[in-house]
Order: structure tokens, then sequence, then C-alpha cells
């Protein structure tokens, strides 16, 4: 599913050259559940971007699904990303300006699906994640779980064969944690490939293997 060779990440600027990525190398085989663990600044977030299409390698190679990615301008990024990725944030990334059911219903109309197959498979989802109900609320009308939720909802109604989460639990009480694991670990057992940043050894528990980065690099791999 995932393979990168050498990856390296370096932020420029007049004065200092920032290294975020130093050579990693990792392979994620298609419906692994994988955690990337380190320390505040290591480059897991970075690395997590990269693999989301969100950003470029300053150097190495990204295959995904077999496809040399490493250097596609801007408009293929975007294309491929939306049919093949979910990305779940942790600060949610929902649009304000929206309710329930549109922030969920947009990856589906930059899809160009008609209207129909829309509504279908966003109730499908809502009704999964218990959000129904919710629909046509906006999302300071909800609590953190309720918003987390949403968010996966958004990642997942494309029917993505990738789920990238970054720091899912972050911002939620242990209750809302739970839930979201649960949600993750579902996805993770109906087949689809999950790769999640976390500082939580308890959420990291739940995947098949363990990536640990520290200053850029991969230090560690742990199979559970």
């Amino acid at each position: 599913m995932i393979k990168l060779h050498n990856l390296k990440k370096v932020f420029r600027t007049e004065e200092i050259d920032t290294w975020a990525l130093r050579e990693v190398s990792l392979e994620v085989k298609e419906g692994e559940f994988v955690a990337i663990m380190g320390p505040s600044g290591c480059g897991k977030s970075t690395l997590l971007n990269i693999m989301g299409l969100l950003d470029v390698p300053t150097g190495g190679t990204y295959l995904l699904g077999g496809r040399d990615v490493s250097q596609l301008n801007d408009t293929e990024r975007t294309k491929l990303r939306r049919g093949t990725i979910g990305f779940v944030f942790q600060s949610f990334n929902l649009i304000d300006e929206l309710s329930v059911y549109e922030n969920v219903e947009l990856p589906l109309l930059y899809m160009g699906l008609p209207a129909r197959e829309r509504k279908e498979r966003v109730m499908q989802v809502l009704d999964r994640l218990a959000m129904s109900h919710r629909r046509m609320h906006f999302p300071a009308q909800l609590s953190g779980g309720q918003q987390q939720r949403v968010a996966i909802a958004r990642a997942v109604v494309s029917n993505p064969k990738l789920i990238l989460a970054d720091e899912p639990t972050g911002n939620l009480d242990s209750t809302n944690s739970k839930e979201v694991m649960d949600l993750l670990c579902q996805m993770h057992e109906q087949g689809t490939t999950v790769v999640m940043v976390t500082h939580s050894q308890h959420d990291a528990s739940f995947a098949d293997r363990i990536v640990e980065l520290y200053d850029g690099q991969i230090v560690q791999h742990a199979e559970l």
C-alpha cells in the first residue's frame, strides 16, 4: 500500500535548514494498522502530511499503491488524495459555516457524485456513527467527541483505501477517545489500511505495529 524509501524533508529559510525527516524508509501493507509514535517535533505530522499528499518530500521516493507519487503537482496530488485517502485531524478541521451533513458530503461533491448517491452515502455513515440526528447542526453546536465523529464520517464517506489519523483522540476525554478508537478499529477490521500518529501508548496498543520516530528518523519497529 505504502512504501517510503529514504524520504527526506527539509524546511529552508534564508538563514537555516531545518530537517524534519532524514532518510525515512517504511512499508505499510494493505489492510495494516500502523501507529507512529515519538516526541513532539520529531517529524510525525510531517511524515503523515506527506503520506496524505498534503506535502511533498525534499528527497526520496513515496510509492502509493505501486505508483511513485513523490513529485506530483498540486492538481495531481489533490485528485489522487480525494479518491484514495481519508484524513482525520486532531483539530477536527470542520468548516464552521457548513452543517454536519454538508461537512460530510463535501468529499462526495469533489468526486462529482450525483445528489441521490451523495445523500445515501452521507446518511449511511452518519447512521453508523450515531450522528444522523445531528445532521442539521453546525460544528459549534457539537461536543468535541461529536465533532471528531463528524470528522471521521467525512474521512470515510468516500470509502477510501487508506485512513490517516493525526492525534485523533488528542482533544478528547476518555469516553470519546474510546469511541473514536473503536471506530478506527472497526475500519481496520473491515480491511481499511490505517496509519495513526499518536502520543498515547494506550491508543497505539490497538495497532498491528508501532513505528517510533526520533529527530526525523525511524528508531524502532515493534510488532504487537
